[in-house]
């Protein structure tokens, strides 16, 4: 059985064009990392920006932002917890000055290695996974040409 579940994501982008993105294992497997951005799935009639906030709190201690311009639309279907998950997901930037994550969720505790701010302009360089998988141009875009004007194509992955 396939769970669905409705995603909301954050690429925090600070004035000095750096992103912050969290290393992470699935649970029980702790020699599998990949970098993502802070976010999570939307709890029943919760909206996107409430959703959003949620997320931020519990897994960087933030509260106090503008959700920014959507930029990114994928649905990703993945195995996870024994668990086959196809998520759909939506991707917002949201400026914010550098500060110090904390993560108070006690779930994604567990499976966080450690946050780091990555320069927008090392993101194409990284040597482990990133997701999604075209972030470094998805951010490239954005500092060269804006919100996107469009209606967003949606990128479709299964793993």
């Amino acid at each position: 059985m396939i769970v669905e579940r409705q995603a909301i994501r954050a690429i925090l982008l600070t004035p000095q064009n750096e992103v912050l993105l969290m290393r992470i294992h699935p649970p029980g497997n702790d020699e599998c990392f990949w970098w993502i951005t802070p976010g999570g799935g939307l709890e029943p009639s919760e909206t996107i920006e409430d959703g959003l906030r949620r997320e931020l709190r519990e897994e960087l201690g933030i509260e106090e932002f503008e959700v920014g311009p959507l930029v990114w639309r994928r649905q990703h279907t993945f195995d996870w917890a024994d668990k086959r998950i196809c998520q759909r997901e939506e991707y917002f930037i949201v400026h914010v000055e550098r500060f110090e994550p904390k993560m108070t969720d006690p779930v994604e505790a567990t499976v966080l290695d450690r946050f780091r701010w990555w320069p927008a302009a090392e993101l194409a360089e990284a040597s482990e996974r990133l997701t999604p998988l075209s972030l470094a141009d998805i951010v490239e875009r954005y500092l060269t040409e804006g919100a996107p004007q469009e209606e967003l194509d949606v990128e479709v992955l299964v793993d």
